[in-house]
């Protein structure tokens, strides 16, 4: 490997370790695509990402939060309202989701397409 070969080796995982901030949770992308469709209430979140607890979300809408993908606003009540939005940067996460979700959708094909050899 030479010297170049190693630099953008080295470039290409320090990237890949600051986008695994966001991709490497089973939750987050989950989470921006459903703010990405708009505002939603804590409860709304939950509801909408079948599956998470209400430990588990709270942690990772304040991980978004901190990584400036999203805001949480507070309304003094009663009853208070806590609503979360995606903020404009996580837009750039669109490609993102596009390309793991037409890759997902091909993994899948794959996976029963081998299911099915092997049965048969």
């Amino acid at each position: 490997m030479t010297t170049s070969q190693a630099a953008q080796c080295d470039q290409t995982m320090r990237a890949l370790r600051h986008a695994s901030l966001v991709v490497n949770s089973k939750w987050k992308l989950s989470l921006i695509v459903a703010l990405l469709t708009g505002t939603r209430h804590f409860r709304g979140l939950e509801r909408s990402v079948a599956g998470i607890s209400t430990k588990v979300l709270a942690k990772e809408l304040k991980e978004l939060e901190a990584q400036h993908l999203i805001s949480r606003t507070v309304y003094p009540g009663p009853p208070v309202v806590v609503e979360y939005q995606a903020l404009p940067y996580a837009q750039s996460l669109n490609p993102v989701i596009e390309v793991l979700k037409a890759w997902g959708m091909q993994h899948e094909q794959h996976v029963a397409a081998l299911h099915a050899v092997s049965v048969a």
